[in-house]
């Protein structure tokens, strides 16, 4: 590709000289540029990347794309040899020129985007199950892992900057992918990372306390949300998935419908795609599954009535994309949980041990209720350990806090991703709820040491819910970042316990 066809497709401001060399890549960070490589030079929340844009001219960059009319200016002046396209904005031009350098994937597959405060990875996971027990292949880009068309990578972030989006998207295309899943991030959405792309199908899980450290109030943070479904920034979806059950949902039906979006909802006796009955069992639910195009009962394997919502949503949105009803019914049973939610951890101890994600106050309260109806008949207690991450929304510490008093018999509250602040801190913020609520607590800032202290305390019967890290592998510190996870730690602990083995 050439300068010249690549901005062709940008929406520019003003411009200045040209280049002959093809294109050779798209990049906004400049450790990564090389020889004949384009650099999109954006202002972003933490740096500009306008003050790197000789870093990137001196290793090779032959054009520039900047959203800053003063560096504009400066490059006029100082290198009248560098190609430079002045844009308003850097993010936008970024997925403009993105699209162009790799073949514009976006054409070849149908996107689903998923967004929502919880439940975003669970839907991605099982709508991706569900397209491809349909014979179809699947690019997944989600807060886990990335899928292309079968190989599993890791995860950078939720929603990745949209040239990555691109050349993700674009390799799985030449392997044959027809469908894109991925997770829509309100960070991702309000940065305009997935800008661009047409969304066929966009779900929205719920809405509940979360990122208020960057969006400032509930209003802003379902204000980037929307966009998913408005048709302002991003294309309005051809089908609107919609939780029957958030109180946003009656807003976004009539944004959507005048969008010019078909609207579908799920719910738990609410819906077009609802369970009209359900039956919880130790291993999953039975669920009378009532929709437009049939009714029929199926068994899943999912845990939980907030798993009930996630399979709904997942059916609903693989029904938007053609599947066939009948085809969906059969694969439902073959679902199988999604790592690092409500994630059992088994070694041979008499109690139940689970690995959950559950990192908000709405999360840790149905993750508590979901474990309650666990042990209903059983009579056992539930421990409940969580923390609350550092550098993160200050307010949500005490909702936490008595979020996980109120519905728990036991809370152990530790460090999650303490990052520059003090674990003490932190731990000081959520006692206080803790209180409160009433419930018996201890606190013990050394995650390891917590869990241990954790399980330690279960007797038979018990639900011990180790919440907030779910598929995590690191523990975030001030000074560095350690190897970290849930699971295992808790496995290790159960073997010094002497339960593995154990039958």
């Amino acid at each position: 590709m050439l300068w010249q066809d690549l901005i062709a497709e940008i929406t520019a401001v003003g411009s200045s000289g040209s280049s002959a060399q093809p294109v050779a890549g798209i990049e906004y960070d400049s450790r990564r540029v090389h020889p004949s490589s384009v650099f999109v030079a954006m202002k972003g929340g933490t740096t500009d990347g306008n003050r790197y844009i000789n870093k990137a001219i001196a290793a090779g960059a032959i054009g520039i794309i900047t959203d800053s009319s003063l560096t504009f200016d400066h490059l006029v002046v100082y290198n009248p040899d560098i190609a430079v396209v002045e844009v308003e904005h850097g993010r936008r031009a970024l997925a403009e020129a993105s699209a162009a350098f790799f073949g514009h994937p976006e054409l070849k597959l149908a996107a689903t985007g998923i967004t929502g405060t919880n439940g975003k990875t669970t839907t991605a996971f099982l709508t991706e199950a569900l397209l491809n027990a349909a014979a179809r292949k699947t690019v997944l880009i989600g807060t886990i892992e990335y899928h292309v068309a079968g190989e599993v990578r890791p995860s950078l972030h939720t929603t990745p900057e949209s040239r990555d989006l691109f050349e993700l998207m674009a390799e799985g295309a030449s392997r044959g992918a027809t469908e894109l899943v991925t997770e829509v991030s309100s960070h991702g959405l309000d940065q305009g990372r997935a800008y661009g792309i047409p969304f066929d199908v966009a779900i929205f899980t719920n809405l509940t306390r979360d990122h208020l450290d960057y969006h400032q109030s509930m209003e802003k943070y379902f204000a980037a949300k929307k966009l998913l479904f408005d048709g302002t920034m991003y294309p309005a979806p051809r089908v609107a998935v919609l939780n029957a059950h958030d109180e946003r949902t009656p807003q976004l039906i009539e944004i959507a419908r005048a969008a010019g979006s078909e609207v579908r909802t799920y719910g738990i006796g609410l819906g077009d795609f609802r369970a009209a009955s359900h039956t919880l069992t130790p291993g999953g639910a039975v669920i009378q599954l009532e929709t437009p195009a049939g009714s029929t009962q199926v068994v899943s394997r999912l845990a939980g009535e907030v798993n009930i919502l996630n399979l709904l949503a997942a059916f609903t949105t693989a029904f938007a994309r053609g599947v066939p009803f009948e085809s969906l019914v059969e694969s439902v049973p073959r679902l199988s949980p999604v790592p690092g939610r409500f994630q059992p951890v088994d070694g041979g101890q008499p109690f139940t041990v689970i690995v959950d994600y559950a990192h908000t106050d709405d999360a840790l309260r149905n993750l508590i209720a979901l474990a309650r109806q666990l042990v209903a008949k059983s009579g056992g207690r539930i421990i409940t350990l969580f923390g609350c991450g550092g550098d993160r929304d200050r307010t949500k510490r005490p909702k936490m806090g008595y979020a996980a008093g109120e519905g728990s018999d036991f809370v152990v509250a530790t460090s999650d991703n303490p990052r520059s602040e003090d674990p003490r801190a932190i731990l000081a913020e959520i006692e206080p709820a803790l209180k409160a609520s009433g419930v018996l607590y201890t606190v013990e800032p050394d995650r390891a040491n917590a869990i241990r202290f954790a399980l330690g305390s279960a007797k038979e019967n018990d639900v011990v819910l180790l919440a907030g890290k779910g598929h995590e592998t690191e523990q975030i510190l001030v000074d560095r970042t350690i190897p970290f996870d849930d699971s295992q730690i808790a496995l290790a602990a159960l073997r010094d316990l002497g339960y593995v083995g154990m039958s």
